[in-house]
């Protein structure tokens, strides 16, 4: 399912569970409808998703999907 909402994915290197989210995510969406968001640059964001990355966070309404999630999810997520 293609979505023409924007996404933001909160992630950090070096992080397995948010390689796999990645690959989730862009079998539902493409590549240019989402954001990668560094949250180790970013204190707040640190210390928001520091335990609970990769989240995944729609633009339009601001709700997110935390790990763990699967295809499914993220198909019903996004039609929310």
């Amino acid at each position: 399912m293609n979505t023409t909402r924007p996404l933001k994915l909160y992630t950090t290197s070096h992080c397995h569970l948010c390689e796999l989210a990645l690959e989730l995510v862009l079998q539902q969406c493409s590549a240019e409808q989402l954001m990668l968001i560094e949250i180790a640059d970013d204190d707040c964001l640190l210390k928001s998703y520091g335990t609970r990355i990769p989240v995944l966070q729609r633009t339009d309404t601001l709700a997110v999907l935390c790990w763990p999630f699967n295809g499914t999810d993220i198909r019903q997520f996004l039609s929310a």
